[in-house]
């Protein structure tokens, strides 16, 4: 990941985690082109950041060149995306890691696959709990 977009996604992933700072920025609207990021950090294919965003890859594409921002619903959901990815790397210690384990079912998410919940809200928050319980050790 580049140095700079590291840096961005470092104070994103900070506001990912406090839920007002969260709220306040997902109203603000994050750029379009931010999903495109995403689908980079994570190796998404184009199927799998349509079913996060609720949007196909064209109109993704379309708002990213008219430098429009993602709704404040899918604004969260990004910024919870990047908290995510920081945590994941932070427990994984490399992204390789993260991103591998993302791909298998989870035993803490009775064998869900992660990246496949990263489609609600409520799936980003399941699956940074696993990684909080995998980085404590409580792997029940």
């Amino acid at each position: 990941m580049p140095a700079a977009l590291r840096k961005k996604w470092a104070a994103w992933g900070r506001t990912g985690q406090d839920a007002y700072a969260l709220v306040m920025e997902a109203r603000k609207g994050v750029p379009a082109a931010t999903a495109f990021e995403v689908a980079e950090a994570y190796q998404l294919q184009a199927q799998e950041l349509e079913a996060i965003y609720e949007l196909s890859t064209k109109t993704l594409r379309t708002y990213s060149q008219e430098k429009k921002n993602l709704s404040a619903a899918s604004s969260e959901k990004t910024l919870k995306i990047i908290s995510l990815y920081n945590l994941g790397v932070e427990v994984f210690g490399e992204a390789a890691a993260f991103l591998r384990w993302l791909d298998k079912p989870a035993h803490g998410l009775d064998q869900e696959i992660p990246l496949r919940l990263l489609e609600t809200s409520g799936g980003i928050d399941l699956v940074a709990e696993e990684l909080t319980r995998i980085a404590y050790g409580d792997l029940s």
